[in-house]
C-alpha cells in the first residue's frame, strides 16, 4: 500500500491517532514493534494558528517513527488551510484532516465529527488544503451522522476528486460515539467500488493482528487501523509472544522517553493513561489501590518504583 510515495507495505496495520494517548513515547514503541504507520495526537487548527504552547508541542516528532502523519481539525476553512501549511513546516511525511472525532467539544462546535452535517465545507476544507501544501493528504472520517445519513460511499468519491491520497473509514456513525460494533461492510462496499483508487484503511473493533487478518481477507482494504486496543500496549502490532517482564520493561521505557522528551509532569500524564489500561497487572491480588498510586505519582522514580513492585507480585506468582 502507499501513500503517495510512502510505501508501507503489504497489508500495512497502522496506529490511530488518539488525543492523550498517541504521544511520542507510545509512538516511538508501537513503530518498533510493527505498526507500519503513526499518528500524532489531533491538533486544533484554530489553536496551532493561535501559537497554542501545548498545541505547538504536539508537533514533534521523530526520524524514529517515520512514516508519522499529523492530524488535524477544526470547523473554519482559513484556519485549517493555515494550520496544515503550519503543520507542513514541521516535517510530517502526511498530514491527516479529522472528520471522525464523536466527541461532543469537537464535533458539537461542528469539528471532527460535525463537518458530516456540512459536506460542502468539509469537501471546501479538503480541497484548499490539498491545494496548500505538498505533502499527501488524507482524511480520517465516519460512516456519517447517523444511520438515516450512511453517506460514506458517496462521499469516499467525493473526497478523492479533493485530491486526498488515502482515507481512513472508522466503521460508526458520529450518533454511536464507540458504542455498539463498528460495521465493515460499508467499509468494503467504499473498497470494492471501481471508481476508487485511493487506498482505503478500515479502523473499528480490531482488537489484534488476528482480526486485522480477517478485515484483510473479508473486506480487502488496504490497511487496518488499531485505535483503543492499544492503550497500554504498544506491543500490539508484533506476533512475537513477550512475556511479562518484558512488556512491564516497555512500560517503564515508554515513562523514560515521555518524561525526556516532553517534561516529567506531562511525560507522566500521558504515561499513567497506558498504566490504568494495560491488561499487565490483571492478577494483581488488591491492585486497585496499587493502580490509586500509580494515577497519583507525580515523580519518575516514585512511578518507577510502583512498576517495579507490580513486577515483584506477579513473578512470585508464577
Amino acid at each position: 500500500m502507499k501513500i503517495g510515495t510512502i510505501d508501507l507495505g503489504e497489508r500495512p496495520v497502522l496506529l490511530a491517532p488518539m488525543e492523550d494517548v498517541t504521544d511520542i513515547g507510545f509512538r516511538m514503541l508501537c513503530k518498533r514493534f510493527g505498526a507500519a504507520m503513526v499518528y500524532t495526537e489531533f491538533v486544533s487548527a484554530e489553536a496551532l494558528v493561535r501559537d497554542v504552547k501545548s498545541t505547538v508541542k504536539k508537533l514533534t516528532i521523530s526520524d524514529d517513527e517515520r512514516p508519522v502523519g499529523i492530524q488535524i481539525y477544526g470547523r473554519d476553512t482559513d484556519a485549517v488551510v493555515e494550520a496544515a501549511r503550519i503543520v507542513e513546516q514541521a516535517g510530517p511525511d502526511v498530514i491527516d484532516l479529522n472528520f471522525g472525532c464523536p466527541v461532543k467539544k469537537v464535533a458539537g462546535k461542528g469539528a471532527g465529527a460535525g463537518m458530516l452535517q456540512n459536506i460542502p465545507k468539509l469537501l471546501e476544507i479538503t480541497r484548499k488544503v490539498v491545494d496548500a501544501v505538498r505533502v499527501p493528504v488524507t482524511v480520517k472520517t465516519r460512516l456519517g451522522w447517523n444511520h438515516e445519513q450512511l453517506i460514506i460511499t458517496t462521499l469516499a468519491e467525493q473526497l478523492q476528486d479533493c485530491g486526498i491520497q488515502a482515507l481512513t473509514i472508522h466503521g460508526r456513525t458520529r450518533s454511536q460515539m464507540y458504542t455498539g460494533n463498528a460495521d465493515w461492510t460499508l467499509i468494503g462496499e467504499v473498497k470494492r467500488n471501481p471508481r476508487i483508487h485511493i487506498p482505503i484503511i478500515g479502523n473499528g473493533d480490531i482488537k489484534s493482528l488476528d482480526d486485522a487478518d480477517r478485515a484483510f481477507d473479508e473486506y480487502g482494504v488496504d490497511g487496518v487501523m488499531i485505535g483503543r486496543a492499544t492503550f497500554g500496549c504498544p506491543w500490539l502490532f508484533t506476533r512475537r509472544e513477550l512475556t511479562l517482564d518484558e512488556k512491564i520493561d516497555i512500560l517503564e521505557e515508554q515513562l523514560r522517553i515521555n518524561v525526556e522528551r516532553i517534561d516529567e509532569y506531562r511525560g507522566i500524564l500521558h504515561t499513567r493513561r497506558h498504566l490504568a489500561a494495560t491488561p499487565v497487572f490483571k492478577g494483581i491480588p488488591n491492585f486497585r489501590e496499587t493502580r490509586i498510586k500509580m494515577l497519583r505519582a507525580e515523580k519518575m522514580d516514585e512511578l518507577l518504583d510502583i512498576l517495579d513492585g507490580c513486577r515483584k507480585q506477579l513473578l512470585l506468582q508464577r
